[in-house]
């Protein structure tokens, strides 16, 4: 295939980004375009563990404090932690489809929300609703690290996952310009809250190529 033919399949707008990164060069803009769907490719593992360990988290915190094993369902009445919640009337919908059908349980709930849904419990409504207790979740965080900036830490993953899930790079800096620093800062924050949780992350990630130094010099050479 020649350039104009990945345009095609790709969109001329999507690739011209690559483009201009490489000086105008087209093969080397589609081998950054390739390079940048592996990092993404690496990224997806990862981001997938974490929000799976920080989501049970959540979870089992908030089932000892409110000690209520369905607590999420329980916090979406009027007057309750979740009354509030941006997603309420998906998660209503979820459950009602769930129920409907005699699927129901607090772990399908749990695995069907968004990584938003649980982001937004850090906001300050809903972290003083549940006690001002959800930092407990973190035993080895770092000391004067508070629920603000814990909220715009994990929101900084959140618009970096969404990234990926858009299919938008993550190789490029605010102007454009070719810069692997923000997946290395963004894997840096991860591996942060993975240890904040009380997991080492050498083990959580036991047998996985993260972040593939290999890519990173690839990019960084082009």
């Amino acid at each position: 295939m020649n350039y104009p033919e990945y345009e095609r399949a790709f969109s001329a707008a999507r690739l011209n980004k690559y483009l201009i990164a490489c000086g105008g060069n087209t093969a080397k803009a589609l081998i950054l375009y390739r390079h940048n769907v592996k990092l993404c490719q690496k990224f997806y593992g990862m981001l997938n563990i974490f929000e799976v360990i920080l989501r049970n988290a959540i979870n089992e915190h908030y089932k000892a404090y409110f000690n209520d094993s369905d607590w999420i369902r329980s916090q979406l009445a009027p007057g309750g932690m979740l009354s509030l919640h941006p997603q309420k009337t998906i998660v209503d919908k979820t459950i009602a489809d769930l129920t409907a059908t005699g699927r129901y349980t607090n772990d399908r709930i749990v695995s069907s929300v968004t990584f938003g849904f649980w982001t937004y419990l850090f906001t300050k409504k809903p972290f003083r609703l549940g006690g001002q207790s959800l930092l407990r979740i973190f035993p080895a965080k770092a000391n004067g690290l508070g629920q603000r900036a814990i909220y715009n830490e994990l929101m900084a993953v959140k618009n970096f996952r969404n990234r990926i899930a858009h299919h938008e790079p993550i190789c490029f800096d605010s102007t454009g310009k070719k810069n692997i620093g923000l997946a290395k800062d963004l894997y840096d924050l991860i591996v942060r809250y993975v240890n904040f949780l009380g997991y080492p992350e050498h083990h959580l990630y036991f047998g996985l190529d993260v972040l593939p130094e290999s890519v990173l010099e690839r990019i960084d050479r082009l």
